[in-house]
């Protein structure tokens, strides 16, 4: 299961808004519903993140094994 709980800790810590990574960084709205809901992104979407949030990759996502 893909857990987007990184990005939100991530973007806590940095002060970085939901508006402003729509607004600032050109996230796409749609996007940062798909994120919401722990849909599936592509690479070029984590890209984006990581470079508007200056971080890696496992500040944005984690994945969670469905065996809980």
């Amino acid at each position: 299961m893909i857990s987007y709980e990184p990005l939100w800790e991530t973007m806590r810590r940095k002060g970085i808004t939901t508006y402003a990574l729509i607004n600032k960084y050109g996230i796409p709205a749609s996007t940062v519903h798909t994120l919401k809901h722990n849909n599936n992104i592509t690479m070029y979407t984590l890209e984006k993140l990581c470079n508007a949030l200056g971080c890696s990759a496992d500040s944005i996502v984690t994945f969670e094994s469905d065996d809980k």
